[in-house]
């Protein structure tokens, strides 16, 4: 592994935290501004982010997320959402790419403050989207793409990578 991208291999999905330990406003507005220096198509910043801290607003969408139970013990789950008039040629392809560019710089972030996080997909179930909605008063205008929960890691995944040079090719497909 090279050691300079050892911070990446050595980012995992963390879905076990430490009680009782809050993420703090000053952790909370590093990893936003880590999300929002990701990339976007022409710069539209089509991302929004709703910061959820509330213990039943967290149970709840554990409930609704079938695989964030997780989210039961975190003290914190951001939900990634775009606003498509504001993509690239209003194109949701363009909405899905700068949202989950942001979501890949939050998850790198929490990693190097020293927190544990996991993507839980939202886009494109249905009933995802709609129960965020309800739960949440997110307007019709506003998709909701991803969920993260977030806390202090309370396990430590090894460091990998699932590199395999089967999925590269070079200069030619099947070369």
């Amino acid at each position: 592994m090279n050691d300079k991208i050892l911070p990446l291999l050595e980012r995992r999905s963390v879905r076990v935290y430490r009680q009782g330990e809050a993420v703090s406003d000053d952790e909370l507005r590093a990893l936003l501004q880590a999300a929002m220096a990701a990339p976007s198509a022409r710069a539209c910043d089509p991302w929004r982010f709703l910061v959820v801290r509330e213990r039943a607003d967290l149970d709840a969408l554990a409930d609704l997320l079938p695989y964030g139970k997780m989210l039961r013990h975190a003290p914190l789950g951001i939900i990634v959402c775009g606003d498509q008039a504001q993509a690239n040629r209003q194109e949701l392809s363009y909405l899905l790419q700068d949202c989950s560019a942001a979501v890949q710089n939050l998850l790198i972030a929490a990693h190097l403050l020293g927190l544990g996080a996991v993507w839980l997909g939202v886009h494109p179930n249905e009933d995802r989207v709609t129960g965020i909605r309800r739960l949440f008063g997110v307007p019709e205008a506003i998709l909701p793409i991803a969920a993260i929960s977030i806390g202090r890691p309370a396990e430590t995944p090894a460091p990998r990578t699932r590199f395999n040079p089967d999925f590269v090719h070079n200069g030619r497909w099947g070369n």
